[in-house]
């Protein structure tokens, strides 16, 4: 006899069900590239306003992907705990208000420590919106949906561009850039508390009633046949709090396998080090070469927009030809572009082409890559698991841009450093080829061990 969650996993796709969380859900992310982008647009607007040198400049960037490291591992956490539903729409109202706070900042230190806060909040969407979107989607469509999910990067970013150049213009301009994305944030906060509970996660947490009420409304509205299912007894884990919890689930997630927590780790440090750099310098190297803000803003904007088609051959492709295949040979090749960008930078059609290229192969590897780590970890670890391979990749990334600014881009120049970034690129999808394994049309929970032979509940039929 089937159980519950394989219910949910055979089900129908209905625009009007899981497509319903899968926009709610991308909107959220849509926020997360928006804010991350607009670092780079802030960097020279607010240096030129606090009279900033370069690697001070790299501090913006750097605070607040250093706060969406931390919120990447604690709310990745938290979800874990209370559930994807309540921890949806808290990441999100954190970021917003945090955002209305640092357009009034008064001073370059409280700037700093608002967008670190900001960050906090923000963090923790990415990792929550990828358990609770790919835990109500169906099987047969989660590689594409999971996917698809990352086509609301390029778009936020994207916004981010076409906004930021508008309202140069203004007096004040970054912090309209800022709070201009904060009135949307509060609104969607609004419509994410209708959101149900992932009832993949209500099963692993023995709320059984809940889990079938969830899932006999899936049934009902996607309009599958009724039939009958179990809900299997949860493990029973003993869970701590404060640091010790946070060092248990870090334990928890390599004891699972070590070989596919480190392939998850170097993906994303890795791949997103390399977006990272070009997203949060790309203005202010344009810049230095002569462009205006204008220029250098629609150049940044160009690399996004063209990033969506990649996201849409993406989700085309990841059931086609597999996670791996796609991230192992688009991610290189993606940081191979950069260097052809930084090797032909005085040419503006050459490098005009090159940003283009890099911004469509590196979102291809992307969205494939977040979701083959969705579907790496078990449900009872699937947003902490994300949520710490995020981490890793935000702490790293946190501290590029004043690396970046102050070290690798006055010593190596830009070639020889985008040419490391993407040796270490190479490696990691190397080691990802050989430690983990293909995950395209395979059952969420499949080879998890505390998942198997489990005692079932008694047999009910889903109505």
């Amino acid at each position: 006899m089937k159980t519950g969650d394989r219910i949910v996993q055979e089900l129908p796709w209905r625009w009007g069900v899981q497509g319903r969380i899968f926009l709610i859900g991308g909107l959220g992310y849509l926020f997360d590239a928006y804010d991350i982008a607009l670092n780079g647009f802030l960097m020279p607007l607010v240096g030129a306003h606090f009279d900033l040198s370069l690697g001070a400049r790299g501090l913006i960037a750097t605070a607040n992907l250093v706060g969406m490291a931390l919120g990447a591992v604690v709310w990745g956490a938290v979800a874990d705990r209370i559930g994807r539903k309540q921890a949806f729409g808290v990441t999100l109202l954190i970021f917003a208000v945090f955002s209305v706070l640092g357009a009034l900042a008064p001073t370059y230190p409280v700037f700093l420590a608002l967008r670190f806060l900001a960050g906090i909040g923000l963090g923790g969407c990415i990792p929550v919106d990828y358990a609770l979107v790919g835990e109500f989607a169906p099987r047969k469509y989660r590689g594409r949906v999971l996917t698809a999910l990352d086509a609301w990067w390029p778009v936020g970013v994207t916004l981010c561009g076409l906004v930021s150049t508008a309202l140069l213009t203004l007096d004040g301009n970054w912090r309209w850039m800022l709070a201009t994305m904060s009135v949307p944030a509060l609104l969607l906060f609004w419509v994410r508390r209708g959101v149900p509970e992932s009832p993949v996660y209500l099963t692993r947490q023995g709320r059984e009633a809940e889990a079938r009420a969830v899932i006999d409304d899936l049934v009902a509205r996607t309009g599958a046949p009724v039939e009958p299912y179990v809900i299997p007894a949860p493990v029973a884990v003993e869970q701590a709090r404060g640091p010790r919890a946070a060092a248990e689930q870090l334990a928890r997630i390599w004891s699972f396998s070590p070989r596919i927590t480190s392939a998850a780790w170097l993906l994303f440090a890795t791949v997103m080090l390399v977006y990272y750099a070009a997203l949060s310098w790309l203005p202010s190297i344009l810049k230095e070469q002569g462009l205006g803000d204008t220029a250098a803003f629609m150049n940044t904007t160009l690399m996004s927009g063209v990033g969506i088609v990649g996201v849409l051959a993406s989700t085309a492709l990841v059931d086609l030809v597999g996670r791996k295949w796609l991230i192992g040979v688009s991610a290189p090749v993606a940081a191979l572009a950069l260097v052809v960008f930084a090797l032909v930078l005085r040419l503006p059609a050459g490098s005009l082409v090159a940003i283009g290229v890099f911004g469509f192969l590196m979102q291809l590897a992307i969205p494939a890559m977040y979701a083959y780590v969705a579907e790496l970890y078990p449900t009872r670890l699937r947003a902490s698991g994300f949520g710490w391979a995020s981490s890793v990749s935000r702490v790293l990334t946190g501290f590029a841009p004043l690396l970046f600014g102050s070290v690798l881009w006055p010593l190596l120049g830009l070639p020889l450093t985008f040419a490391v970034l993407g040796l270490a690129v190479l490696l990691a999808v190397g080691w990802t080829a050989v430690a983990a394994p293909e995950t395209k049309g395979a059952e969420l929970d499949g080879t998890d061990p505390e998942a198997q032979d489990v005692p079932e509940a008694a047999p009910r039929t889903a109505l």
